[in-house]
């Protein structure tokens, strides 16, 4: 075999071929390393004292489907520049490494279509090695993603595992890139994306998020100048579960006719009005139900007409539906609407700014349901630092219908 072949099929260049041998349908390449291209590991030095060498076996490029391992006498140099005794760098190898650069290439090939456990069956290696292979280059790429150009972001919180754990994700929003990865929820989980977002100098415009009162406290201090905008399905949802507690509520206080009008009736009051299912007579349920209770009938009413709310064409009108609903909400009597309006009331800047930017944590949403795909298709992941690795990588992922 000529040291051409060597460099051309696996990315050997620098070495001279020994000999070949074939042990139980594997092949065994043997290479050394001539004295002349000795260098110090530390400083480059071509004066350096070989000192023995250590033999390493490193796994490459199969033939076909027999698998390949290259052997060489690693050399261990002596520098009088440095006073150190080292092994010599690996030209073809990362430091620390049992396989070649061009096998971990192959790898990240195959990993675009196949999935960990199925490129460690096809190279006949074990997961763990291509789990390690796809975790570096993912160190590689995304150790520190770049902030300056950062324009618009949108902030939210998933909860991973079966023990109350979470992590805060950050979207930018102009990309569909996730920026920050951060462990816990709240404030805290925000702290190491402020150091870095400080040091980038982004200039922030605007923030979509909830009503997280850890949040809006995080984005008043750290992005002053940016404006907040609470996302409206957010809010919508927010709507819809103090209307799940009065239906609650009026359904303890109702007789017995009137708990068999309601029961069963609250995803009806929550579904929008289009999606009622006709062939199941739910539209003539839900009336049955809004007949039956005039403060029931009241919040639905006022729920259909909130999402409304979205749908103005400017700024100015929107603030004047706002306010209106607001004043509809207080004078129906009803404390569970009437809380709900002063809080509307209260957030109403960060509600109209929407108008402004047209912003929602809406592909946030969609990201945070990709990575509970992902960790369904893994069955969780027990390397906590390789998942956010995998999440800063999403965006890259392509989803195609396949038939």
């Amino acid at each position: 075999m000529s040291t051409s072949l060597l460099y051309h099929g696996f990315g050997v260049r620098g070495y001279r071929y020994v000999r070949t041998d074939y042990v139980e349908g594997e092949v065994w390449l043997s290479i050394e390393q001539p004295r002349e291209s000795l260098r110090c590991p530390l400083c480059d030095s071509a004066k350096v004292v070989r000192r023995g060498a250590e033999w390493r076996t490193f796994r490459t490029l199969s033939i076909g489907r027999k698998r390949v391992t290259i052997t060489l006498p690693v050399a261990r140099v002596e520098c009088p520049t440095c006073e150190v005794v080292r092994q010599v760098s690996i030209a073809f190898a990362d430091p620390r490494r049992t396989y070649t650069k061009s096998f971990a290439r192959y790898a990240l090939e195959l990993l675009r279509h196949m999935t960990i456990r199925d490129v460690a069956e096809h190279l006949g290696v074990g997961w763990d090695l291509i789990k390690e292979i796809q975790k570096a280059d993912l160190q590689r790429r995304f150790k520190k993603v770049p902030l300056k150009k950062l324009r618009q972001l949108a902030i939210d919180e998933i909860s991973i595992g079966k023990h109350g754990r979470y992590l805060t994700v950050v979207l930018d929003l102009k990309s569909g890139a996730v920026v920050f990865v951060g462990e816990g929820k709240g404030s805290q989980a925000l702290e190491p994306f402020w150091k870095r977002l400080r040091c980038s100098r982004a200039k922030v415009q605007a923030v979509a998020m909830d009503m997280s009162e850890a949040y809006i406290k995080a984005v008043t201090e750290h992005l002053p100048k940016a404006q907040i905008v609470f996302d409206h399905f957010h809010i919508v949802k927010l709507f819809n579960e103090k209307l799940s507690d009065l239906r609650r509520a009026l359904y303890h206080e109702a007789t017995d006719q009137q708990k068999a009008v309601l029961k069963g009736s609250r995803w009806l009051l929550l579904m929008n009005p289009e999606n009622l299912n006709r062939k199941r007579d739910e539209p003539k349920r839900l009336q049955e139900a809004l007949k039956l209770n005039a403060p029931l009938a009241t919040a639905y009413y006022l729920k259909e007409d909130l999402r409304e709310l979205w749908q103005q064409p400017d700024w100015r009108t929107a603030r004047k539906y706002l306010t209106s609903w607001c004043a509809r909400a207080t004078a129906s009597g009803i404390r569970i609407l009437q809380q709900f309006a002063r809080t509307l009331k209260r957030h109403a800047r960060g509600i109209l700014n929407y108008f402004k930017f047209r912003i929602s944590t809406g592909p946030l949403e969609g990201t945070n349901n990709k990575i509970r795909t992902m960790q369904r298709q893994a069955y969780g992941f027990r390397d906590h630092e390789f998942l956010k690795l995998k999440i800063y990588a999403l965006h890259e992922t392509r989803y195609e219908l396949v038939g």
